[in-house]
């Protein structure tokens, strides 16, 4: 049986998709095709997790910190809100697509189901939207943003558990970024707290960056609100560490605009191309390392339904054994008293020529028969139908073992075959991503 990942739908949409999208799409159809990886995994109740097509990266900080301004700037269109008031006051998914929509919070479960659990949280399905947009800016159509509500200390009122929901996000996401606010020094107790509790398990995915640097007077005023800031950072003793980084961003005016100070924001497009790389990478890797243990379960199984089946058909052949000595040793001894006690006459009026063959056959037992005192021959028929009876009882007990039914067994074993075109397509995937960055001529 043979098995191709199903094409694109639209040639149209083909054109359009870059190389890493094809590839990612490709991957993620291995896994979910009908009889795709995925199903094959289930049917031997190994887990295994399809990859996402996008990367995602959640951004949190204190309210007016430029997070919104950054999507916006990031996609080249101006899908959200942005202002020095709370503008977010929800959780916004923002993603590409083929137009301009809006999803409320249910829709959003279905394109999502992974988000599933948040809604758990009270109150949070009613403040979760996704917004998509057709933007083809920068690499947007490789990751989503989440957009969240500004944080501030006090008596702010959230309509649900803003905490909980952001560590949960942020557990989640593949990549988080924190901005800064330099004109509130980043003091905002609620902002440390979470960064701090993301930062005891996911250090790895979590970027600082010290946003709207560019609205800071004079250069020692932001080295000073700089240090201010990290300073108040490593106070934490979850924070504190070597090698501290915060980059200063803010939102070029254009391109013949003259720049106030050092902007790193290219540094955070970098960032984002690099995770999906890494992801890329990874979502290879893992198909290899998820067929390959899809094999070895299989392989295990269909070996293991092998023995099971020897072992089972020698447990039969005992049993049709025992079962026909069962049968067979009181009909001899039956046969055998019969002709030790009728004369060769008797039995030739009787059974005509097959009389002789009879006696033949059956001369010698007939002997042993003769050769027993009579008192005795009532114990030895008790002691073979006994014999007998226990004989025919031990076929009919059978140790056998389970094993597949011939149905499951073809498709265990056309599962085999998928497999292994998995492994190829997986290498063949594999090798397409590599010769974008070597040579030509090098042997992949």
């Amino acid at each position: 049986m043979s098995f191709k990942v199903k094409p694109i739908a639209n040639n149209i949409e083909d054109h359009v998709l870059t190389f890493n999208e094809k590839l990612m799409k490709d991957v993620c159809n291995i896994y979910g095709v009908k009889d795709g990886l995925k199903s094959i995994a289930k049917m031997m109740d190994v887990g295994i997790r399809a990859p996402r097509r996008k990367i995602t990266v959640l951004l949190m900080g204190n309210h007016s910190a430029g997070k919104s301004s950054f999507i916006n700037w990031y996609i080249e269109e101006g899908i959200l809100k942005t202002g020095v008031a709370v503008e977010t006051q929800g959780f916004t998914i923002v993603t590409s697509g083929k137009k301009r929509e809006t999803l409320k919070g249910l829709a959003t479960l279905q394109l999502y189901p992974h988000l599933k659990p948040l809604t758990a949280k009270q109150g949070v399905l009613e403040y979760l939207t996704t917004e998509i947009s057709s933007s083809r800016a920068k690499n947007f159509n490789m990751v989503s943003f989440i957009d969240t509500p500004g944080l501030v200390d006090g008596d702010m009122h959230y309509p649900f558990d803003v905490n909980d929901a952001l560590l949960w996000l942020g557990n989640m996401a593949d990549m988080v970024f924190v901005f800064f606010d330099p004109m509130g020094q980043a003091m905002c107790k609620r902002t440390l707290n979470i960064v701090e509790k993301l930062w005891e398990n996911n250090s790895e995915k979590i970027r600082m960056y010290m946003a709207k640097a560019d609205e800071v007077g004079s250069e020692t005023d932001r080295q000073k609100v700089l240090m201010q800031t990290v300073q108040e950072l490593c106070k934490r003793p979850g924070l504190n560490r070597t090698g501290f980084d915060m980059p200063t961003i803010y939102l070029p005016e254009g391109p013949g605009a003259k720049s106030r100070c050092a902007n790193q924001i290219q540094e955070v497009c970098a960032q984002v191309d690099k995770k999906i790389e890494e992801t890329l990478q990874n979502c290879l890797n893992d198909l290899k390392a998820d067929v390959d243990q899809c094999e070895q379960v299989l392989h295990s199984r269909l070996e293991n339904d092998k023995e099971s089946r020897k072992r089972n058909k020698k447990q039969m052949c005992r049993g049709f054994i025992l079962g026909a000595f069962g049968i067979l040793v009181p009909i001899v001894m039956a046969v055998s008293l019969i002709v030790a006690n009728a004369s060769e006459k008797e039995m030739r009026r009787h059974l005509g020529r097959s009389a002789d063959v009879i006696r033949l056959v059956f001369g010698p037992a007939a002997v042993v028969w003769t050769n027993i005192p009579a008192t005795y021959h009532l114990q030895l028929v008790t002691a073979v139908v006994i014999m007998s009876g226990m004989m025919l009882i031990l076929s009919r007990i059978s140790d056998t073992e389970p094993v597949y039914p011939n149905r499951e067994l073809r498709a265990l074993e056309a599962a085999v075959t998928k497999l292994q075109q998995f492994s190829g397509l997986q290498k063949s995937l594999y090798d397409s991503y590599l010769k974008q960055s070597v040579d030509d001529d090098a042997d992949l």
